[in-house]
């Protein structure tokens, strides 16, 4: 007779905020490994590998699981596809020469972008409350970023552009890929970042080696070379936990209310964070975890915005 599951996980909604909560932890730690890969491969040779590694575990597991694999609209999910693709290039490109602690709440503000590109792009109302949101979120990341005008540079919002990419892929995937598999969905986004990888390979590999380029800037152009064990261990791990922690993340908005499973998101915040001080020693200032909290603050009222019940004119 099978045990019964405990009280807190009793409904549907409370499993999928477990199941979502546990894939942030998961890739909380998974990503903080990413400065080891950075020391000696390039950011092409790290998505080929870590997909070449991906697609063949996603098949194996969608022939075993009977998860359909095959989208009904290959051009739609595509797009949707190469969008969060973007998102992931920015994002990981950005982890070789910034602290997780910083990189993430950026990418986080996928929330305030998925409004803005619905007013935009698809003609949805924002309301005064979402609008707030918006602001909030906003002032949020010029406290974490605390740009200097007299030193301004680009790469400071280079985790913003991740975060409009991502908000943006988030909002595909709503308008034009409700009805497509979870797995198939996966499978194309591993799928693009690796064709991404291997083209970025040929192009780097046609560049004039840089000497005594900055870390970040030879991150983006190393070509392919050979590899310690170290970092190949970790782009197994990536590859591994990424499909496991995203594999849980989507199963659990299958599982529960979409509008309340979403603020559970925001807790890669704080295991990113504990990580980074638990193997790196990085923590942040007090400003640092006020913006944190002004852009979980705005995805918190972004969200509540969207219960059910209530009425979008109020929003």
């Amino acid at each position: 007779m099978a045990r019964p599951l405990p009280r807190i996980l009793s409904t549907p909604t409370a499993r999928g905020a477990a199941s979502i909560l546990f894939g942030m932890v998961l890739l909380g730690f998974t990503d903080n490994f990413v400065r080891v890969i950075a020391a000696e491969s390039g950011l092409w040779q790290f998505h080929a590998l870590r997909s070449a590694l991906a697609v063949p575990l996603m098949v194996v597991a969608g022939l075993i699981l009977g998860m359909p694999l095959r989208p009904r609209r290959w051009k739609a999910v595509a797009v949707r596809g190469g969008v969060q693709a973007a998102s992931m290039l920015i994002y990981f490109g950005a982890l070789a020469f910034m602290p997780i602690a910083q990189v993430a709440p950026g990418l986080f503000t996928a929330p305030i972008f998925v409004l803005l590109f619905a007013a935009v792009f698809f003609g949805q109302r924002i309301g005064p409350r979402r609008l707030a949101a918006v602001g909030i979120g906003f002032l949020g990341i010029l406290v974490m970023l605390r740009p200097d005008p007299a030193s301004l540079e680009l790469a400071t919002f280079v985790p913003v552009a991740a975060g409009a990419f991502y908000g943006l892929s988030n909002l595909l995937t709503r308008e034009w890929c409700a009805e497509e598999p979870v797995a198939a969905l996966l499978l194309s986004f591993f799928l693009i970042l690796g064709f991404a990888g291997v083209a970025g390979s040929l192009v780097v590999a046609g560049l004039p080696a840089a000497e005594g380029a900055p870390s970040a800037a030879d991150f983006l152009v190393r070509p392919w070379g050979p590899l310690s064990g170290p970092a190949l261990l970790v782009i197994v791990l990536q590859a591994a936990g990424s499909l496991l922690a995203v594999g849980c993340i989507a199963w659990g908005y299958q599982s529960g209310e979409t509008s309340y499973l979403t603020v559970f998101e925001y807790f890669f915040l704080a295991t990113a964070s504990f990580w980074a001080w638990a193997i790196w020693g990085e923590t942040l200032d007090a400003l640092g975890y006020l913006g944190i909290a002004l852009i979980v603050g705005s995805g918190l009222l972004i969200a509540l915005s969207a219960a059910p019940g209530t009425s979008a004119a109020r929003l």
